[in-house]
């Protein structure tokens, strides 16, 4: 059994759900691994298989009408909604139109398993902490009834995006910044009965009230199923991470929000080249099976134990 990531590296539900569909018929996806081309796992996807399936997107719209073809699966989605303008995020959809899609997913699948995610926090010379604490309160107004829970984090400098931030002129936040922001973002969080958790933060923000975030997050996921979940820590992750070990199947330098502060993009360029060779009923994401390709069965083993964690 596994828990499934759909994805951390780019987003499908946004534009790729055809292939998504065609994949969980077929039963099986071929991911490349990231540091090594040729090595390839072959992920099963049978109902029977998947303990949860986790979405990461900034645009569910697309993946509306199909909800329907995840009868058999446990999942939930967490829906990245910001205040930034087409500067930041360069290719996203109205945040109206957003906001809106957010509202009919929690209507349709339930809003606890509907999670906002309100990230990553940045300033910049215009961006300041009034700034975020007008606008989260103005989104938290609109999808409060639609969601239980808000997964925060600020912004990490990977080298990879420094001259694209630098465009945006862009401040570095300090420890002092996290927590008193964080404290009025609890604040406003509080307002509208939303649970506010932070995401992969070195600064512990307990003590305002702010706890650890668990985006693959084995709880929430033995709240859905009715199972208890016995999973470890992803050790692909940092160690302030607390998520649950998954497998991702997306692939880098192919989501075309086209956002500034994207650390899973090296450029628009890379993007673009490889967006060209997507094929909706191949079995990988980008490309298909090329000579030289080692494929490995990726062995699952069940998450779930046999109690029932609710009668």
């Amino acid at each position: 059994m596994l828990i499934l990531s759909v994805s951390r590296r780019t987003d499908i539900p946004a534009f790729n759900t055809e292939w998504f569909f065609n994949r969980l018929k077929e039963g099986y996806v071929l991911v490349r691994n990231p540091m090594n081309y040729h090595q390839v796992s072959k992920v099963p996807l049978a109902p029977d298989v998947i303990d949860c399936i986790v979405f990461w997107t900034k645009d569910p719209s697309n993946i509306l009408s199909k909800l329907n073809l995840l009868e058999e699966y446990n999942f939930y989605f967490q829906v990245t909604i910001t205040p930034y303008d087409n500067k930041i995020e360069r290719s996203d959809a109205s945040k109206e139109k957003i906001i809106e899609s957010f509202q009919k997913l929690s209507i349709a699948i339930g809003k606890k398993k509907t999670v906002w995610r309100y990230d990553p926090i940045l300033l910049t010379d215009t961006i300041d902490i009034d700034f975020h604490i007008r606008n989260f309160d103005a989104l938290a107004a609109k999808l409060s009834g639609y969601t239980e829970r808000c997964i925060i984090s600020f912004i990490d400098m990977y080298r990879k995006i420094e001259s694209s931030m630098k465009k945006i002129n862009w401040t570095a936040i300090s420890n002092d910044d996290m927590i008193a922001l964080g404290k009025l973002l609890f604040e406003k969080a509080q307002k509208y009965g939303l649970k506010l958790a932070a995401c992969s933060e070195p600064v512990n923000l307990s003590s305002i009230g702010i706890e650890r975030a668990k985006c693959i997050d084995s709880a929430l996921i033995a709240d859905i199923t009715g199972k208890n979940i016995n999973v470890k820590k992803d050790q692909n992750q940092r160690d302030e991470c607390g998520c649950a070990a998954s497998i991702d199947i997306g692939a880098y330098n192919t989501c075309r929000h086209g956002c500034l502060y994207c650390y899973a993009n090296y450029s628009d360029k890379s993007v673009n080249n490889n967006t060209k060779y997507h094929d909706p009923k191949s079995p990988m994401l980008i490309g298909n099976i090329e000579p030289g390709d080692r494929i490995i069965d990726r062995n699952v083993e069940s998450h779930k134990e046999s109690q029932l964690k609710f009668l």
